[in-house]
């Protein structure tokens, strides 16, 4: 008999990246070679202040439970971070630390959004935005970004799609597959919509071309931001993350955060302290080694036929039209991890949008891209 499940679970979708990691390890398992570059998963050891302090907060028994928000001096750090990055004055009492950016995302879509309420983001769109909105009971409304603005956010175009029971419009910037970073000026019309804003930013720091960001907290207190150490500081495993939200909303974050998670791990949040105190040059050199990957791979990728149309300015991800060889992307991504043991994302894992696209993650070395690139040269043709 087949379960009968809530309807929430049953409407989400899988996370294609995640499937086809699964079956290269598979693969592996079975002795076969292959080439990551389907997740955005840092090859880098994490920040190299963050073991020891990890290490050290264990030997002298800080692994209880702690404020639900958080250990305060983390929170404090995280307050002085963002006034260095972005000029920002916040107070710790409206930060959340949580394991990882997710469960933050989580609490954040359950507060704004019931049964029925409509969620806008512009798409191509991480794959895992639509499942937390249909968690939560809500719709996804998806606005296709145009590749000839550089995947701008058309504000005129979100505004069209608001109805009354939009609860919030999601940024992503840097964005996720398409490197995207979002103007000031689009991030400013966003905000006078009037509509509560999600923002991720955990990529940045991932910056190049001379790119930068603007934080939303720099247009508005009362905006809802997402950002962790995952990316940045190549500490995915660490799961640590946090949201910054309005002073309105803090009292209910802390509750859900009490009943769901009760607090981020004590030990790891002590990484986080000695990782934001840290005035190391670890951050460049992990950026620069990135700026190299990229440019390999989008000039390998060309060669062999691939359009890109837009260089990415955020995050470490190629988003390549791939029809040349295949319209189905989970079919040509499938037949690139069979034939040339390569791993790669299929662009309908970031929605209709992204279909016949392939998204390639630069977080590999520089020797792991070459390979792949001479992998990928081998198999292709028969593809075409």
């Amino acid at each position: 008999m087949t379960p009968d499940f809530a309807r929430r679970t049953t409407e989400m979708r899988p996370f294609l990246a995640m499937d086809v990691l699964e079956r290269a390890c598979e693969m592996e398992r079975a002795g076969e070679d292959v080439i990551h570059l389907e997740l955005g998963e840092p090859d880098f050891p994490a920040h190299p202040a963050a073991a020891p302090a990890c290490i050290r907060a264990i030997e002298l028994g800080q692994t209880h439970y702690t404020d639900s928000r958080g250990l305060l001096e983390l929170r404090e750090a995280i307050v002085d971070d963002h006034g260095r990055r972005f000029g920002v004055d916040i107070e710790p009492e409206r930060i959340v630390v949580s394991n990882g950016t997710s469960p933050a995302m989580l609490m954040v879509f359950s507060l704004l959004v019931g049964e029925g309420d409509e969620v806008v983001l512009s798409t191509p769109h991480y794959p895992c935005y639509p499942n937390f909105i249909r968690m939560s009971g809500g719709v996804p409304v998806l606005v296709p970004a145009d590749p000839g603005t550089g995947y701008a956010m058309d504000v005129d175009a979100i505004r069209r799609a608001l109805t009354p029971r939009t609860r919030a419009v999601v940024v992503s910037s840097p964005a996720n597959p398409t490197g995207a970073v979002q103007s000031e000026e689009t991030l400013r019309g966003l905000v006078s919509l009037g509509v509560p804003i999600i923002s991720d930013e955990i990529y940045d720091g991932l910056l190049y071309d001379g790119a930068k960001i603007t934080s939303a907290l720099q247009i508005s207190d009362d905006v809802y931001v997402l950002d962790g150490f995952s990316k940045r500081y190549a500490m995915t495993g660490y799961r640590l993350g946090y949201a910054i939200v309005p002073r309105a909303s803090v009292r209910a974050i802390q509750v859900m955060q009490q009943n769901l998670f009760i607090s981020a791990n004590c030990f790891v949040q002590h990484a986080g302290i000695a990782v934001l105190r840290d005035r190391s040059d670890a951050l460049e050199e992990m950026l620069a080694a990135y700026t190299r990957r990229r440019r390999l791979m989008i000039d390998g990728l060309r060669e062999l036929g691939f359009q890109i149309p837009v260089e990415p300015k955020g995050a470490f991800y190629v988003f390549a039209d791939a029809r040349a060889f295949d319209s189905n992307s989970l079919r040509l991504a499938y037949a690139l991890l069979a034939r040339a043991k390569v791993a790669v994302t299929p662009g309908v894992d970031f929605g209709a949008a992204g279909e016949g696209w392939l998204r390639f993650a630069y977080a590999n070395s520089e020797a792991a891209i070459e390979v792949a690139l001479e992998r990928l040269a081998a198999a292709l043709p028969a593809l075409r």
